[in-house]
């Protein structure tokens, strides 16, 4: 993924999130799909999400090309309504 990234002179944005420039003509995702399959080993593991300026409506569209959403690593630190104790004064 680093050297797919690198050819395409990616600029770092945080942890695992980056801004390429990615010209195509025809469908831009069908294409970024075959593109990363030949560049990049995907598993069942692999999880890519691209967000892209839709060229029609302008407006910014996102969505996971492989892999989908999981459990958000701070899942179970905070207080859930239930488990709120109130103040008794």
């Amino acid at each position: 993924m680093y050297a797919w990234l690198d050819a395409r002179k990616a600029k770092e944005c945080g942890d695992s999130l980056a801004y390429a420039s990615y010209e195509v003509e025809g469908d831009l995702i069908e294409s970024l799909v075959n593109d990363l399959k030949a560049a990049v080993e995907v598993t069942k593991k692999t999880r890519i999400y691209v967000i892209w300026q839709d060229p029609d409506s302008r407006k910014m569209k996102g969505r996971f090309i492989f892999g989908g959403r999981k459990a958000p690593p701070w899942t179970g630190y905070g207080a859930s309504p239930e488990q709120a104790v109130p103040d008794e004064g």
